[in-house]
C-alpha cells in the first residue's frame, strides 16, 4: 500500500512540475513583428482577422495558414500612406523604430525606393512591383543580393496592348476610348504599348490624369472626354480606389476594361491580367521563409506566369452589350 501511494505521489509531483515548464515553453514562443504597409488604400480596410482589402485578406489568410497567429506569435503593423506619397518615409521609419523583422512593401516604386532609402538591414518584401531590377532596387531578379526579394508583376509592356485589342473586340464600334490613370503611369512604357496600336484598332485613345485627392474632378474629365469606352490603366491608385472608379463606369454607363480582376467581379465589365490577390499569398511565404532564417537577398523574385481574361455578363445586359462569340470562348472566367 505504502508503495501504491508513493508512486502516486511522485506522479502527482511530476505532473505540478510539468506544467510551470509547459506554460513557460508557451510563453517562450517567438514573437514575429511584420510590417504590412500599402500606398493608396484606406487604412480600415487592413483591419481585422478578415481584411475587407483583397491582397491584405489573402496575406492574412495564408500567415494563419503558414502558423502565424497574432497575439500568440505575430504582430501585424498595418499601414497606409491612403494616397500621400510624401508619407512613404515616415511610414518606412516608424517600422524600423518598431523593429519590424520584415516590412511587406507594395508595388509602388516610389514606396520601395524608400523603403530602400531608410533601411540596408530589415527585410523587405516587395509585391506588385514592376521590374525591381531596372529600378536598381535589386541586383537581378535571380539573385537580388541585399535585403529586398518579393514578387514582381513584370507582364511586359504588350499586355497593355492586349488588353486594348480585347476592348475592341469586345465594342467593335468603339472608336474614342478614355484612357485613365495617374500622370506617371500616362507616360511609361505600357501606355505608349497601347497608344501604339490604337491607331491600327481604329481608337482614339484620350488619356485623363487620374487625380487620387479629387475624385469628382477626374471623373468630370472622363466624361468631357465624350469616350465610347473607358480604359483603366495598370496602377497602385486604380487598386486603391476600385469601388468609386467601377461604381463611376456603371453610374456613367461606360463600358470598361480594367486592369484587376477582381474589379470585374465588383461590377466592371471585363478585366485582363493576373490575379493580384494571389500576391498577398505569395507574399506570405516570403515572409515565413525570412523569418525562418533565409537571406532575403537569396531568394529570387517571382514573375507572374497566368494570365486571365474575366467578363461580367450582368454588366453587360445591364448596358446593352453583346459579347461576341470570340470573346466569350476566350474567357477563363464568365460571372452571371
Amino acid at each position: 500500500m505504502g508503495q501504491v501511494l508513493r508512486r502516486q505521489f511522485l506522479m502527482a509531483a511530476s505532473a505540478l512540475l510539468a506544467a510551470p515548464r509547459t506554460a513557460r515553453a508557451q510563453r517562450a514562443e517567438k514573437m514575429h513583428r511584420v510590417a504590412w504597409v500599402l500606398t493608396v488604400s484606406p487604412v480600415a480596410e487592413l483591419a481585422g482577422p478578415d481584411p475587407a482589402h483583397p491582397i491584405t485578406r489573402a496575406f492574412v489568410h495564408e500567415l494563419r495558414a503558414l502558423g502565424y497567429e497574432e497575439g500568440r506569435n505575430l504582430i501585424l503593423d498595418r499601414r497606409s500612406a491612403e494616397g500621400q506619397p510624401e508619407r512613404y518615409a515616415e511610414i518606412i521609419k516608424e517600422m524600423v523604430r518598431l523593429d519590424a523583422d520584415v516590412i511587406v512593401s507594395a508595388g509602388n516604386s516610389g514606396l520601395n525606393r524608400q523603403a530602400k532609402a531608410v533601411t540596408n538591414t530589415v527585410p523587405i518584401v516587395i509585391f506588385g512591383m514592376n521590374n525591381p531590377d531596372k529600378a536598381g532596387l535589386v541586383a537581378s531578379l535571380a539573385r537580388p543580393g541585399g535585403n529586398i526579394t518579393g514578387v514582381s508583376v513584370n507582364i511586359g509592356a504588350e499586355t497593355e496592348a492586349k488588353r486594348l485589342q480585347l476592348l475592341k473586340e469586345a465594342l467593335p464600334s468603339a472608336s474614342r476610348v478614355a484612357y485613365l490613370g495617374p500622370k506617371a503611369a500616362l507616360d511609361t512604357p505600357y501606355a505608349k504599348a497601347a497608344q501604339s496600336v490604337a491607331p491600327s484598332l481604329g481608337i482614339e485613345l484620350v488619356p485623363v490624369e487620374h487625380v487620387v485627392a479629387n475624385l469628382d474632378a477626374t471623373f468630370a474629365a472622363v466624361k468631357s472626354a465624350r469616350a465610347d469606352a473607358l480604359f483603366v490603366a495598370l496602377s497602385a491608385v486604380a487598386y486603391g480606389q476600385r469601388q468609386q472608379i467601377v461604381e463611376f463606369a456603371r453610374s456613367a454607363r461606360l463600358p470598361a476594361m480594367f486592369p484587376y480582376l477582381v474589379m470585374v467581379g465588383m461590377g466592371g465589365l471585363m478585366g485582363y491580367g493576373i490575379d493580384v490577390v494571389d500576391l498577398g499569398r505569395r507574399a506570405a511565404h516570403y515572409v515565413d521563409k525570412i523569418l525562418k532564417g533565409a537571406k532575403p537577398g537569396d531568394l529570387p523574385i517571382e514573375q507572374p506566369t497566368k494570365f486571365n481574361l474575366v467578363i461580367n455578363m450582368k454588366t453587360a445586359k445591364a448596358l446593352g452589350i453583346t459579347f461576341p462569340p470570340s470573346i466569350l470562348i476566350r474567357a477563363d472566367k464568365v460571372i452571371e
